[in-house]
């Protein structure tokens, strides 16, 4: 028989870590230390947001949620470039699979430095409408991203943004674009 402190206590971890669907399932959405807390008090996973924006905009390679203790949330987007075999560090040449996502919009991009400081209005028009078209499944108004940037060069290694598992370094992350995530939040 389980104790009343120990039912409350499990049922918190189940709070922080995932979410229960229609069915009684739990789905684990994140780390603890992962989850982002808003400074309206709502925690938000970042995993299935990255996830999600990744999924809707296929020339995206990587991208980091933004919002802990902050009113609104915003992300860091990079995206997919080519690999210097020599030195492992990511290229300003895109990948054929993001050439082909910007020709389908009828861009002539061909390098990440075509598309970023918004160079590239018809990417920079379909990455609002994927964004969009994500916010429009949020569960809630705290779960919206309400801006974005695309970075000058996608994470990597060599860089320091992801561990030797390809894991996402967070803290390296928000120190290297410290100026980058102020930016949205200046009043």
């Amino acid at each position: 028989m389980i104790h009343q402190n120990n039912l409350k206590s499990i049922h918190s971890v189940f709070i922080h870590l995932g979410k229960v669907d229609e069915d009684g399932f739990l789905y684990i959405t994140g780390r603890i230390k992962e989850l982002i807390i808003t400074a309206g008090g709502e925690n938000v996973p970042p995993l299935p947001i990255e996830d999600a924006v990744k999924q809707e905009l296929p020339i995206i390679s990587n991208a980091m949620l933004i919002g802990d203790k902050r009113k609104f949330l915003s992300i860091l987007l990079t995206l997919k470039c080519t690999i210097n075999p020599e030195t492992t560090e990511p290229t300003d040449i895109l990948t054929l699979e993001a050439v082909e996502f910007c020709q389908q919009l009828g861009s002539q991009s061909t390098k990440v430095s075509d598309i970023i400081g918004g160079k590239d209005k018809l990417v920079y028009q379909s990455i609002e409408e994927g964004i969009a078209r994500v916010n429009s499944k949020a569960t809630s108004n705290a779960q919206r991203i309400q801006k974005w940037i695309i970075l000058g060069n996608d994470f990597s290694i060599v860089g320091g943004e992801l561990g030797p598992t390809m894991k996402l370094r967070r803290p390296v992350v928000l120190q290297m674009y410290h100026s980058e995530i102020e930016s949205f939040y200046k009043e």
